[in-house]
């Protein structure tokens, strides 16, 4: 009996995975490589925070960015205003004809905004909002609980990638190249036309 059941939960979880893969969600690196227009990257989330971990590791396989412990050492910010792991949800979606739950909606969101080491405001207040609808079945409580892990860990998964590409964009948005000197225009400092004489032919 044990054995059947192991099998049949293997399977919801197995189908729920693959129900995931057809929505269109990608695990990290299945997205294109992104420049970070900062030398080192502070991340303001706790040191164990799930979200905080994947962010740090997607930042650093990209390469050219260091992630430091002190945002006094950061050429850039990340500051998070509300964390998506103590406002994550779950609301009714849907009844059956008995008036019990059928659906459930979870939803899994973000606030955050990029400074300078200057505290300048590169990126404003950011707001990325994700959702998805779960099925629910009271004799299968223990792999909908898998189910519902699966779904927030996809959630975290789509909203780093979507957090990185905010972040690249900063490099157009809020750091910019220094104007080019002036063109030589053949004058003296001070204005005046250079005074060296012509040349003189030689007799």
């Amino acid at each position: 009996m044990a054995t059947t059941t192991s099998k049949f939960l293997g399977a919801a979880v197995l189908a729920s995975a693959l129900a995931l893969s057809g929505c269109g969600f990608h695990l990290r690196g299945d997205s294109g490589h992104y420049t970070l227009p900062f030398p080192t990257l502070y991340v303001g989330l706790p040191e164990s925070s799930p979200l905080a971990i994947d962010l740090k590791r997607n930042i650093r396989a990209n390469g050219g960015t260091t992630v430091v412990n002190a945002a006094k050492d950061a050429d850039g910010v990340i500051e998070v205003l509300t964390n998506p792991e103590k406002t994550k949800t779950k609301t009714i979606l849907s009844l059956n004809s008995n008036g019990r739950v059928r659906q459930y909606l979870l939803t899994y969101n973000i606030v955050f905004r990029v400074l300078d080491k200057q505290g300048n405001e590169l990126l404003a207040p950011t707001a990325i909002t994700l959702t998805r609808p779960i099925d629910f079945n009271e004799t299968q409580l223990l792999a909908k609980e898998q189910e519902e892990a699966l779904l927030y860990k996809d959630m975290q998964t789509d909203l780093v990638q979507q957090m990185m590409r905010r972040i690249a964009a900063v490099k157009t948005a809020g750091m910019s190249l220094p104007p080019p000197g002036p063109a030589p225009t053949g004058k003296q400092p001070s204005g005046q036309p250079s005074t060296i004489p012509p040349a003189v032919p030689v007799q």
